[in-house]
């Protein structure tokens, strides 16, 4: 992989917990809002400034990016972000409910994502896509690190052990939710052992970030078909992107509710799929294993369970493709999750309580707790260039944005 250190935008001493803010695809516009409240630098208003404007306002409109742009330059003449004198990497860790992980913050060249050799398991919604695109064009800077993973290098492990208990952080906060965000400032000459043993992995792995990734190879490519000098080495041609070890990643389960049973009862519904599972009413709320899931419906749970799934096909594998394949489909007639409004998606980190309270308050039928998807089956998927199924993965912790910020632009 290519990989180098740059000289980022960074929170100045004492305000990273001020700026640092949510990832801005993980919360709706009435959520960001809230979360921002009254602190004029929440990261937020970069990444979701229609927070300053009505709810009537379109969210795509020239003055909502306009207004990103703004409060990124306010930002930055009120010292609350300043630029760091020479490249760099940091060491980024995260510590929740006792896990921890650390990952390598840097940028990623743009070919390794357009030469697959950062793979990609998911598609991009065009609309999200276009919004990415066009901030990041506006900004002229990545705001939210991809974040990457690969397949464990000891070398690596190694030098972020060493750095991390012999130096102090640069950043330690935890955050609304109780996760402490650590970061090691790493500069370029002490960084070389480090980049280049990353350099030395052949491939990484978008975990979470499909449309950052894409909007920045995106408008790298646009600059370059604009530059009649280009050269490979501009600051577009590079975007923000955190490595994590795969061995270190938590990933949650993605479960699902559905709006409607098409027309059966819920009797009917059950014993529809007694036909093709082995359905226990024990009230286990999440399933312990793969090969299985539980079912919240009519304030009682079940547990559902299947034989492993033959095929050479790794997505046909998958707890989530089952459900899609055997009851979404064929029971409920929801053949695009991506589309259809009758299928809606909740990350882990809410619990099966969030589940029970969607089924509960009678705008929802049925409720789907899933095993967590594994990040052997998101290499093995990406590794055979196929598309996982949508929400198929929950990351937490999330990485907090307004940490870093890669600019494109040659002077900045």
């Amino acid at each position: 992989m290519k990989v180098k250190a740059f000289p980022s935008l960074v929170p100045a001493p004492g305000k990273a917990e001020t700026i640092a803010s949510v990832p801005y695809d993980v919360v709706n516009t009435q959520e960001a809002r809230e979360l921002a409240g009254e602190n004029p630098y929440s990261f937020l208003r970069v990444v979701r400034a229609e927070i300053e404007f009505p709810d009537s306002t379109d969210p795509y409109s020239d003055e909502i990016y306009e207004r990103s742009r703004t409060n990124l330059e306010k930002f930055q003449q009120d010292e609350m972000l300043v630029r760091e004198p020479v490249p760099c990497v940091y060491l980024y860790r995260q510590i929740m409910n006792g896990h921890s992980q650390v990952g390598v913050t840097l940028a990623c060249h743009i070919e390794d994502y357009e030469n697959n050799i950062i793979r990609k398991h998911e598609k991009t919604r065009p609309v999200k896509e276009d919004d990415r695109t066009r901030l990041t064009d506006t900004l002229s800077a990545n705001t939210g690190p991809v974040f990457l993973t690969y397949k464990d290098e000891a070398a690596v492990d190694q030098f972020v052990d060493e750095w991390t208990a012999s130096h102090e952080p640069t950043i330690d906060f935890v955050d609304d939710v109780d996760v402490q965000h650590t970061v090691w400032r790493v500069e370029e000459a002490s960084a070389a052992p480090l980049l280049e043993s990353l350099g030395e992995i052949p491939l990484s792995y978008v975990a979470d970030g499909h449309h950052r990734s894409a909007s920045a190879a995106r408008v790298g490519r646009e600059r370059r078909e604009a530059n009649p000098d280009h050269t490979g080495d501009e600051n577009y041609n590079w975007f923000l992107a955190v490595l994590f070890p795969a061995s270190q990643l938590n990933v949650l389960p993605y479960n699902r509710v559905v709006k409607d049973l098409n027309g059966l009862s819920s009797s009917e519904f059950l014993g529809k799929l007694k036909e093709v599972f082995e359905v226990e009413s024990n009230g286990e709320k999440s399933p312990e294993s793969s090969e299985s899931l539980c079912l919240y419906l009519e304030g009682e749970w079940h547990h559902l369970t299947w034989a492993p799934v033959d095929s050479e096909n790794p997505i046909d594998r998958l707890d989530v493709s089952v459900l899609q394949d055997r009851v979404l489909t064929p029971l409920l007639g929801i053949e695009d999750p991506r589309t259809d409004t009758r299928i809606d998606f909740i990350g882990g980190i809410r619990g099966t309580a969030e589940l029970e309270k969607r089924v509960d308050s009678g705008d929802w039928s049925a409720a789907f707790s899933m095993y967590p998807t594994t990040v052997d089956q998101l290499i093995d998927i990406a590794d055979a260039d196929e598309i996982m199924p949508p929400k198929s993965t929950w990351f937490e912790p999330k990485l907090r944005s307004g940490l870093f910020v890669y600019t494109l632009d040659e002077d900045a």
